[in-house]
Formats: C-alpha cells, structure tokens, sequence
C-alpha cells in the first residue's frame, strides 16, 4: 500500500492518496485548498476511484464537490454523518472560515465491513468525535486512517456540537482492539502507532484502564 499525506487550509487537515494499483487510488478526506489537492492528484499519476469521507466535519469536506467536479468519482460517507455534511458549510461559518457546501450527489453509504476500493479496507464505525465518523483500516499494511478519533498525544475533541465523550471513549477502546504495531494516519498531525499510543497518550491510557 502506498499512501500520500497532504495537510491543508488554516486547520492543516490531512488528505490521504493511497492505493496498491495506481489505476485506483482513494483519496480520503480532501478538506481543503481544492486546486492543490488536484494539482497533487495530477503530480502522483494516479487514477482516482472514490473519494472516502472519515467523517463530515467542514475541515474534511471542504474541496469535495471540486474534486467530484474534475474526477467524476463517488464520495463514501457513513449515514449517520449525513446531517453534519448537510450543514458543513453553516458549520465552517460560524467558525470564521469559508467552504463551499459539498455536494450530495454521487454519495454513496458506508457500512461497517468490508470495503473493496483502492487497496482495499475494513470500516470501523468510530463516533463520539462526530456523527458517523469512522476509521478506514487495511490489515495487510497494518495502518488505518483514523480522522479525528486519535492524534498522537491526544484524541478528538468531545466538546463540540454532536460530540459525546463516552462514545468517543468507546471508539478509542475498539480502535485498540487492533494489532498493537497498527500504523495510525490521523486526521491532523503526524503518524504514529496504536502501540506509542498506549503507552503514552494520557487519554488513551486513562479510557483503557477504565475499561479493565
């Protein structure tokens, strides 16, 4: 699996290009800065295939309809995250910032399991951060593309509008479940591992041990 980071806009969201077969690479979670994101698309020679939504906040969303726009591809987003997507550009407004709304054709609905686009992953349903929000795992890499359940050194925030510490907790107990040597791409920051985390994260240690 090859996997590209690229952080963009005022809140450096990554956005991830990753694929095996370089004729169908995903794009996951294109925030912001819609040219650059192309002009990189472009530069790595890939062929898109669906654009991949960890969840709807407006910091992930922002460039969507630019690229569905040049690339004609599906957007994947789980159902649940559907009335925060509606609301993205409100959202971005009443933070200062500006985003266009991103469309809601072609959307097509993400379920927990099995998901065979680019180089293949497992979808983990993660809420508490945001509504719908989840994790987009490859075992034969041992990564997952995390969004804003977990940072290195922190996790996501849990006191904004539609977000709930238990079930962020709860999320944060699952994604654990996973191989310890799990490499995690996070939604803003740099990579780390499942195993750095729990042995050093405050709250992962603190919602792990609560839960033994």
């Amino acid at each position: 699996m090859e996997a590209l980071s690229l952080p963009l806009g005022a809140l450096r969201t990554n956005a991830y290009l990753v694929w095996s077969d370089p004729d169908r690479a995903v794009l996951i979670d294109p925030g912001d800065e819609a040219e650059k994101i192309l002009a990189w698309v472009e530069e790595a020679g890939v062929g898109l295939e669906a654009v991949l939504l960890t969840h709807a906040h407006f910091d992930h969303v922002g460039a969507v309809g630019e690229v569905v726009n040049a690339y004609d591809v599906p957007v994947y987003l789980h159902p649940d995250a559907l009335p925060v997507y509606r609301r993205a550009a409100t959202s971005a407004a009443r933070w200062g910032f500006g985003i266009p709304q991103p469309p809601e054709e072609p959307l097509v609905m993400l379920a927990e399991g099995e998901l065979a686009l680019g180089p293949g992953f497992e979808v983990l349903h993660l809420p508490g951060h945001c509504p719908g929000h989840v994790g987009f795992y490859n075992p034969a890499a041992g990564a997952i593309f995390s969004g804003d359940v977990l940072f290195a050194g922190g996790v996501g925030r849990w006191d904004i509008p539609s977000a709930n510490r238990e079930l962020l907790a709860s999320s944060i107990r699952k994604l654990f479940s996973l191989p310890p040597q799990t490499v995690v791409y996070p939604g803003h920051g740099g990579p780390t591992s499942l195993a750095v985390e729990a042995a050093s994260n405050p709250y992962v240690r603190e919602w792990l041990a609560a839960s033994s």
